[in-house]
C-alpha cells in the first residue's frame, strides 16, 4: 500500500487537530470524532482513496489498486481440473478418469514406439527449427487430407480440400470458428447435447451463434435418433451441424451407416453445411477407413464439408498441438480461395503451426514400414479399451442382482463411456471412492487397467443404487 505523505501542524489550537497531505488529495482531509474506522472511500466515487480515524484525527491516503481489479476469478476447468484434484488426493486407491489420455495397463502415459523411432529419424537428419509457412508443413498436409479422405478420392485427386494445419483439434476448431463468423455472418452452429465441453467456448469465443440437437437418450443410454433428425430439421436452413465424426464424446454412442445415411439427407435437404470433428480417427475401432467412414460417406455425395482433426489421441501427440482443419469444397478454385483466407485468419491468432508434431506425423504415415506400424499400435491401444469395456460389463452384471441392462456399455464406442450417473452421483464416486470423472457422468475407460474394473464396479453400484 503507497501511502501519501502526512504532515501534522502544531498551528491549530486544540482541541482541533489539522491535517496537511499530498497535492492529490487536498480537499480530502477533515476532522473527525468517535471511534476507529478504516474503509474505502467509495461513496466518494474514488476506489483509490482509503479513511482512516484515530480519536479526533482523521487521515486520508492513497491506496493502490489494481486495473484488474473488476476481473473475476474463473471457474476450474470442468475437464483439466479433475487432474487437479486428483493429483491432490493421497488416496491409494484412486482414480483418475476425467481426462481423454490413453494409459498402459499400469495406468502410466504411453508414448507409441512408432513416435519414439520417427523422431529418431528426424534427429538423425539434423533439421533446422526455421518458421512454417502459415498453413503448415506441406508433407503433413498432404498426408493428413489423404488420410481423412482416401488417396485415390476425387476431392484429393481434383484438389477440392483447403487443409491448413491447426494447433490440434481445439486451434482448427477454432480457426473454422473464424472463418464462419467472418463469411458466414448470423449462421448458426448445432451442436449435439451432450457435446465435448470445450465445442460452446471455440463458437462462444469466436461470437458464433449456437443451438443444441437432441442425442443422448436418458431412458435408453443411447441415441435419440429421432430428436436429433427432427432438430436438424428445424433449424435455419444453412446452419453448419457439428457433427462427431466417431466415438462421439462424452457418450460413446455412434449413429449406425444406416442412420448416417439419413443424417445426410437430412442436411442436403436443409442445405445445412456438416462440420465434423474427427478426434480419434483409427482410435475408435482401431481401423483408420472405418472411422473415417462418415466423412468420406458425406464427401461422396458431393457435400462441401467443414472437417477438423487431431493427432492427440491416435498417436498419442498430446502436447505436440498437431492437427488440421480441411475444407472440402465445389471445385479447386474456391478451396485455393478459402485456403488463402484460412492463412489470413491464422496469422493474426499465432502466425503459424509448431513443426515437431507435424514432422512427425509426415515420417509416420508417410513411410509405409511406420505407417504398417502405426496401425499395429492403434490396434493395440484400442484393442485394450476394448477388454477393459467388456471387463467392466462383467463385474457389473455379476455385482447387480437388480435386473438392470448394463449392455450400453458394450454398445458404446472409443474411450469414453456415458454412465447414466448423475451430477450426486458422479460426486459420491470421487468423494466416497475417490473416482475422478467429469460431473455429466462421464468415465475415461483409457485410465482404466483391467485390475480396477471390479473396485471401479463396486464404486458405480454404490452410487448408482444408494444416491439419488
Amino acid at each position: 500500500m503507497q501511502m501519501a505523505s502526512t504532515m501534522l501542524s502544531s498551528a491549530c489550537a486544540p482541541p482541533s487537530v489539522s491535517l496537511s497531505v499530498h497535492e492529490a488529495l487536498k480537499g480530502k482531509v477533515r476532522l473527525g470524532s468517535g471511534s476507529l474506522n478504516t474503509r474505502f472511500n467509495k461513496d466518494k466515487g474514488n476506489p483509490f482513496l482509503k479513511t482512516k480515524s484515530i480519536g479526533r484525527i482523521t487521515m486520508t491516503a492513497a491506496v493502490k489498486v489494481s486495473r484488474f481489479e473488476g476481473i473475476t476469478m474463473a471457474p476450474p476447468d470442468p475437464i483439466l481440473g479433475v487432474s487437479e484434484a486428483f493429483k491432490a488426493d493421497n488416496d491409494v486407491k484412486k482414480l483418475n478418469l476425467g481426462v481423454g489420455a490413453y494409459r498402459t495397463e499400469e495406468l502410466q502415459p504411453y508414448v507409441l514406439d512408432v513416435v519414439k523411432k520417427a523422431e529418431k529419424l528426424m534427429l538423425d537428419k539434423g533439421e533446422n527449427k526455421e518458421y512454417l509457412p502459415i498453413e503448415g508443413l506441406a508433407a503433413f498436409n498432404k498426408v493428413t487430407a489423404e488420410l481423412l479422405f482416401g488417396a485415390d478420392n476425387p476431392v484429393i485427386k481434383q484438389q477440392r480440400v483447403a487443409t491448413v494445419q491447426g494447433l490440434s483439434g481445439t486451434g482448427s476448431l477454432r480457426l473454422a470458428a473464424a472463418l464462419i463468423e467472418r463469411y458466414f455472418p448470423g449462421a448458426k452452429v448445432l451442436i449435439s447435447s451432450p457435446s465435448w465441453g470445450n465445442h460452446k467456448n471455440i463458437f462462444n469465443d469466436a461470437q458464433v451463434p449456437w443451438s443444441e440437437y437432441r442425442y443422448y437418450d436418458p431412458k435408453t443410454v443411447g441415441l435419440d435418433f429421432e430428436g436429433m433428425i427432427a432438430d436438424i430439421k428445424a433449424a435455419p436452413e444453412g446452419s453448419f451441424v457439428l457433427l462427431h465424426g466417431c466415438a462421439h464424446n462424452p457418450t460413446g454412442i455412434d449413429p449406425t451407416p444406416e442412420q448416417w445415411e439419413k443424417i445426410a439427407d437430412c442436411i442436403q435437404e436443409k442445405n445445412h453445411i456438416p462440420f465434423f470433428d474427427v478426434a480419434y480417427q483409427g482410435f475408435a475401432s482401431g481401423s483408420l477407413d472405418a472411422d473415417a467412414a462418415s466423412v468420406r460417406l458425406f464427401a461422396a455425395r458431393g457435400m462441401e464439408i467443414l472437417v477438423a482433426q487431431s493427432y492427440s489421441k491416435n498417436l498419442g501427440l498430446y502436447a505436440e498441438r498437431i492437427g488440421a482443419i480441411n475444407v472440402v469444397c465445389s471445385s479447386g478454385d474456391a478451396a485455393a480461395r478459402v485456403k488463402s483466407q484460412l492463412k489470413r485468419l491464422a496469422r493474426p491468432m499465432y502466425s503459424n503451426p509448431p513443426i515437431h508434431g507435424a514432422r512427425i506425423v509426415a515420417n509416420v504415415v508417410g513411410d509405409p514400414a511406420l505407417f504398417n506400424e502405426w496401425k499395429a499400435e492403434m490396434e493395440m491401444m484400442a484393442g485394450r479399451i476394448k477388454n477393459v469395456r467388456q471387463r467392466l460389463f462383467d463385474s457389473l452384471t455379476v455385482k447387480d442382482k437388480s435386473g438392470k441392462d448394463w449392455s450400453f456399455i458394450l454398445k458404446q464406442i472409443g474411450m469414453f463411456s456415458f454412465t447414466g450417473l448423475n451430477k450426486a452421483q458422479s460426486e459420491n464416486m470421487t468423494n466416497k471412492w475417490h473416482v475422478y470423472m467429469t460431473k455429466d457422468g462421464r468415465i475415461s475407460l483409457a485410465g482404466l487397467s483391467l485390475a480396477k474394473c471390479e473396485y471401479l464396479a463396486d464404486a458405480i453400484m454404490d452410487s448408482y443404487h444408494n444416491v439419488c
